[in-house]
């Protein structure tokens, strides 16, 4: 794979230059198969000249392009229109380009067709996709893209303009023109070709951790309950106004999805204090507010470089986020990706967002690096070249660096903190209320159930079951209390299951127990009650004989209070014992 490069600045030299790269290919026999054209300039007549020289002088070949935020040559900044013209040279090596306008189809009828491409041609392995700056989502594009064959790599980019903040945008092809509302598709693939992809952020998570508790789509509406801007607003004092989007690019939102790192970037803060995002993020999605570390991104170009070598690409295709260009303000805007240029060839663009699938799924990133490496043939002999990577280092960590670090550790140790106060909470909260013995409520939790129970008694009926064990103090005197304790118990655990929700259960008092059952009548309740006396007169006690116990039911009136209901249960469960003890009694 050969690739040539053609810096455009007017058609008469332009013209020159393919016309000397048109004899140069008659005499060596070499045929191009793709030019690809990156344009900061979006004037329809200038680009339609380029093409038209192109058509002039390889009138088979196909081209496409896309208007960009900066032009990326072999690690550099290149001129305003950049010409890359790529020769494969194995015969095995195909690629196949198809461009589709979002204003004429839906996003749903577009997926479907480019899976079905797929699927009729089983010699694809990677797609690179160019899309305008899209009015909404792209959550449904890259969900519906799911169905393509796993093994097939995708990547690319979202065309943009010089002015990062602008909507203005384009994409261009030999096949259907130029269009401001469309999508490319390029198929790469063969029997001997070969890719690999790779992203870098190089952001880290800041301060504390926020819940997305309202979205719809890809609008933000609300984090921990609050509108979203007040966020930014609150802990980077970004104003709600035009320069919004500018001034949030350096701190987007970090998240984990599909089994990847996600940075998303703000498109507009709204009235109502939502976000519009580039992307949808789901309800319950746990986000933090990312900065930029320089030492960070260096160390993952020096390690993910190596990583590229080793693959050994004829040619690297690059998208870099226009907000990535704008973080580098004291150096040159190529600096982070200068060590990919002693491994291959490279081209690419600054763009407005990058795609990249991982783990099966597509993903659309934000103020992320994305980089595919091709091949043909197997992995030529690698050159010390490679290992320029490890020179490329930060002389110190910036000061703002270490104070975020700081900060994000010290948020993280604050939010530990929280978690176990709460956890302590919840055990004291649980303790005040449940008997130490039996894990049931307590005579007081239970007494104050049934008092709440009274308030609503005209809007819900309600029963309560009193139980006691039957000769328990013979039980403490002939086995001894730990004994003893395993009779409470044994009837506590059968208490415990029934009906969790509907019956509330708690220890009255000793061996006493008392059961409140909601929305039950007296005849359903004296039901329940004898089913839990059968059950345990069936316990077994490895250490002693079986058990009995007796029960009182009675459903509570409108003219109740808790003095005349529970004496009038307790009154029931005596005369159930009484009357000869293992039974039920409903007064």
């Amino acid at each position: 794979m050969k690739h040539f490069q053609f810096e455009y600045d007017s058609v008469e030299n332009f013209t020159q230059k393919l016309a000397g790269f048109r004899d140069s290919c008659d005499s060596s026999g070499m045929q191009p198969k793709l030019f690809q054209i990156y344009s900061e300039v979006l004037e329809a007549g200038v680009i339609h000249e380029v093409c038209g020289v192109i058509e002039q002088f390889f009138p088979d070949t196909p081209y496409l392009g896309c208007s960009t935020s900066g032009n990326i040559i072999d690690c550099r900044l290149s001129r305003d229109i950049t010409v890359v013209c790529t020769v494969f040279e194995l015969p095995s090596t195909k690629v196949q380009i198809f461009q589709y306008d979002l204003s004429k189809e839906p996003v749903e009828t577009i997926t479907k067709a480019i899976v079905e491409e797929t699927g009729k041609n089983p010699w694809v392995k990677a797609i690179e996709m160019y899309f305008t700056i899209p009015e909404g989502s792209t959550t449904r594009f890259c969900d519906g893209l799911k169905e393509i064959r796993p093994d097939i790599q995708i990547f690319g980019g979202v065309s943009c303009s010089d002015d990062i903040t602008s909507d203005d945008s384009c994409v261009f092809s030999k096949a259907d023109g130029f269009s401001e509302n469309s999508i490319l598709i390029v198929f790469y693939g063969g029997e001997d070709f070969h890719v690999d992809s790779i992203k870098v952020t190089g952001w880290k998570p800041l301060g504390r951790k926020f819940h997305v508790t309202k979205s719809n789509g890809s609008v933000l509406q609300e984090l921990d309950g609050i509108p979203a801007y007040d966020v930014y607003h609150k802990y980077l004092n970004i104003k709600n106004d035009e320069n919004f989007f500018y001034n949030t690019l350096e701190f987007p939102l970090f998240y984990e999805h599909n089994d990847t790192t996600i940075l998303r970037t703000p498109v507009a803060s709204n009235a109502d204090g939502s976000i519009t995002m580039t992307s949808d993020i789901d309800i319950g999605s746990v986000v933090r507010i990312s900065y930029g570390d320089p030492g960070t991104i260096v160390e993952s170009i020096r390690h993910d470089s190596r990583k590229i070598a080793e693959f050994a690409p004829d040619l690297l295709h690059i998208f870099s986020c226009a907000a990535r260009r704008t973080f580098w303000t004291d150096k040159e805007p190529t600096y982070e990706i200068e060590p990919f240029k002693e491994i291959s060839p490279s081209c690419g663009f600054f763009s407005h967002g990058e795609f990249l699938r991982t783990n099966g799924s597509l993903n659309q990133h934000n103020v992320t690096l994305v980089i595919a490496a091709m091949r043909e043939g197997e992995k030529k002999e690698q050159t010390a070249r490679t290992t320029a990577a490890d020179g490329h280092s930060l002389s110190k960590v910036p000061l703002v660096s270490r104070l975020a670090t700081f900060i994000s550790v010290t948020s993280l140790e604050l939010e530990d903190m929280n978690k176990k106060l709460e956890l302590v909470n919840e055990k004291l909260k649980t303790a005040a209320i449940i008997d130490g013995l039996t894990g049931l409520y307590n005579r007081k939790e239970i007494q104050s159930q049934i008092e709440q129970s009274l308030l609503k008694i005209g809007e819900e009926k309600f029963s309560l079951v009193m139980l006691d064990i039957d000769n328990f103090k013979m039980v403490n005197d002939t086995y001894g209390h730990q004994e003893g304790d395993s009779v409470i118990v044994g009837l506590a655990n059968i208490l415990r299951d029934e009906r969790p929700g509907h019956v509330s259960s708690g220890r009255w008092g000793g061996e006493e127990f008392m059961m409140l059952l909601h929305n039950t009548d007296a005849g359903a309740a004296a039901y329940i009650a004898d089913l839990i006396r059968q059950c345990f007169a069936n316990t077994v006690f490895p250490s002693i004989r079986p058990q009995t116990i007796s029960l009182g039911v009675t459903q509570a009136k409108e003219d109740d209070s808790l003095d005349t209901l529970c004496t009038r249960v307790d009154a029931a469960l005596y005369k159930a014992k009484k009357s000869g003890k293992n039974r039920v009694v409903v007064v």
